[in-house]
């Protein structure tokens, strides 16, 4: 009978092992600023808010756009220059389909010339509900952010009499469901609101994307709340550092979130964050 179980207990523990060893990965790749790149265990590339020429990505002149050999979704959070800059030139040359609100959606295609067939009902979205890519193995829904999402508008650089911004539906976040993955949440630019609560008590993120550079966003202490607000697994700030006028340390961020109880992870631009199943490996 001990034998028995010695043999059971064994093979369990192999078997572990060997899922373990073999379990499905998903990367998260921080470009700098608000772009961060997710690949899913089924080789599926998203990017959110592409904007691969930031200052702090290390890779900003090695031509990252003319390198990228697969995104299959680019999602944007609102239409500020900062996070859009790249998404016309890397749905042009990927075929990625975008991710967004119908306003944003149309005016990326009328102003700045992303390819209009790669955008539908099938990836235009609002909040409230969710939506399905990548065959399934990728849920996304979109959540409020307190901010703005104005578009430069180019026909008014020769014509002082049209509005220099037009609308371009509201600012949001993104809640990225990987099957087999984790839960990440990507606040998009905002400042905290009580609402993040509820983020939490509905999807309670295994990884918080964390815009935290202060002064078009909420800074690094709020931040930290925010992560205790929507019951993150790991809280990573991000959205800090790329120019002078945003918060350059994120000690704050820590101390607070030590404070609070909140699990923190601080990356630099290029840093890769590996899961295994829902499981943080670095």
């Amino acid at each position: 009978m001990l034998k028995r179980l010695s043999l059971s207990a064994i093979t369990l523990m192999l078997a572990a092992a060997w899922s373990s060893a073999f379990a499905a990965q998903t990367q998260v790749i921080w470009h700098g600023h608000a772009t961060v790149e997710i690949i899913t265990p089924k080789g599926a590339v998203l990017m959110i808010d592409p904007w691969l020429g930031n200052p702090k990505n290390p890779h900003k002149d090695d031509k990252p756009i003319e390198s990228l050999e697969r995104v299959d979704y680019v999602l944007l959070t609102h239409a500020h220059q900062d996070h859009i800059a790249d998404a016309t030139p890397i749905g042009k040359k990927t075929g990625a389909r975008l991710v967004g609100q119908p306003e944003l959606g149309k005016q990326m295609a009328k102003l700045k010339g992303f390819p209009g067939e790669q955008m539908g009902f099938d990836t235009l979205m609002n909040m409230g509900g969710s939506i399905e890519v990548a065959d399934g193995e990728v849920t996304i829904a979109m959540t409020p952010a307190m901010h703005s999402s104005g578009m430069d508008n180019p026909f008014a650089e020769d014509d002082a009499k049209k509005a220099p911004v037009v609308y371009a539906g509201n600012p949001a976040g993104f809640i990225v469901s990987i099957k087999d993955g984790p839960t990440i949440y990507h606040t998009g630019d905002t400042d905290y609101f009580g609402d993040m609560a509820l983020i939490g008590e509905r999807y309670a993120p295994d990884l918080a994307l964390l815009a935290a550079g202060d002064h078009f966003t909420m800074g690094p202490e709020w931040a930290a709340r925010a992560g205790q607000a929507v019951k993150a697994g790991v809280a990573v700030p991000i959205h800090w550092g790329t120019f002078g006028v945003l918060a350059q340390s994120m000690d704050p961020f820590v101390k607070e979130a030590k404070r609070l109880g909140v699990k923190t992870k601080i990356i630099t631009p290029g840093d890769k964050l590996v899961y295994e199943g829902k499981k943080l490996k670095n």
